[in-house]
């Protein structure tokens, strides 16, 4: 009894000494705040890179009236398809501000895993019609004016491109949006096509008018490397991934846990931008419900403290075999498959 009360004493001053060092909140309300934040910021995020992205394909879409140029038609195609894949993840990051409910049980944030397939879905669309002016330049090939207004065009692309990628994937990594950093991978790589276009314009310039279409082709090779990139971030937050590092770093803080001898399972699991745990872990047979529960708790608060955008933790207590006991999950031995 006097071991289970000094444990008692121990874990609340454990507990105090970990909101010094890191506060956090375990009121259900300010968790849900929390999340209509990160999804409030990749709000902001969006619109405000779906303007910048705007202004630069419509600039862009002008010059290409004026140039002919194909290779800087196929830059502000992909442009103009950036900037309107903010219109699902927005979709998406609305709808995961609603509440769970009595059919979508853990509310709405799947959402954005379909938004991010819908990205995949526009940067494919891009990378075949670049494709296509391209090799219908070559096939029928005309003459490019204006190489110097092409060139500035150009640069304006890659400014706007790059300063759209860098503040989607600061925001995306910040609030753990796997579709938000796909969608800035999507705007870096737009910005290296418009310095290709500046490239081809150089050897229009120069007098070489094939220039033009074959560094759209090469602009359809850099879209579909990112596809591939952002396809594979799609795919695995679909699967259900998490870093590994992230797995270890939570099951080490589970075994500090005073009261827990193992941990026999550990899973995470995204739900939009916000992680969800479920884990079992094995304590002492002899403890009382109670005190089996107290284990519960802290091991909850430590995974808390430890997983950033960690919401929730569903932690399940087994009591530790003793000599000759029955394994206590035995009713469950045929449902095992």
């Amino acid at each position: 009894m006097e071991s289970r009360h000094h444990h008692g004493r121990w874990s609340h001053r454990r507990h105090q000494l970990a909101h010094l060092l890191k506060p956090h909140s375990h009121e259900s309300a300010q968790k849900v705040d929390s999340a209509l934040e990160s999804s409030a910021e990749g709000m902001r995020a969006l619109w405000l890179s779906l303007a910048v992205l705007g202004v630069t394909a419509l600039l862009q879409a002008g010059v290409v009236l004026l140039s002919g140029s194909v290779a800087l038609l196929g830059d502000t195609v992909h442009n103009a398809a950036d900037a309107l894949t903010a219109l699902p993840l927005g979709v998406a990051f609305v709808l995961g501000r609603r509440a769970a409910n009595r059919r979508f049980t853990y509310g709405y944030g799947r959402a954005e895993d379909l938004a991010g397939i819908v990205i995949v879905l526009t940067i494919a669309a891009s990378a075949a019609l670049a494709a296509y002016e391209a090799v219908d330049r070559l096939l029928h090939p005309r003459d490019i004016s204006h190489p110097g207004v092409v060139a500035v065009a150009a640069v304006v692309g890659f400014l706007g491109n790059e300063w759209v990628a860098r503040h989607r994937i600061r925001v995306g990594r910040r609030i753990g949006s796997a579709a938000l950093v796909a969608d800035g991978l999507h705007a870096r790589t737009d910005g290296f096509t418009s310095l290709a276009v500046l490239v081809g314009a150089g050897g229009v310039a120069l007098g070489w008018q094939q220039a033009d279409p074959l560094v759209g082709l090469a602009i359809t090779a850099a879209i579909l490397l990112v596809l591939k990139d952002a396809a594979r971030e799609v795919f695995r937050r679909l699967m259900d991934s998490v870093d590994p590092a992230v797995v270890d770093a939570g099951d080490a803080a589970l075994r500090a846990v005073p009261g827990v001898l193992s941990v026999t399972e550990l899973r995470m699991r995204w739900i939009g931008h916000r992680l969800r745990a479920e884990v079992t872990v094995e304590v002492d047979g002899g403890l009382d419900l109670r005190t089996a529960h107290e284990v519960a708790v802290e091991a909850e608060h430590a995974l808390l403290h430890t997983v950033p955008r960690l919401t929730a933790a569903l932690v399940h207590t087994d009591p530790a075999p003793g000599p000759g006991a029955r394994d206590p999950h035995h009713l469950l031995a045929h449902h095992a498959g």
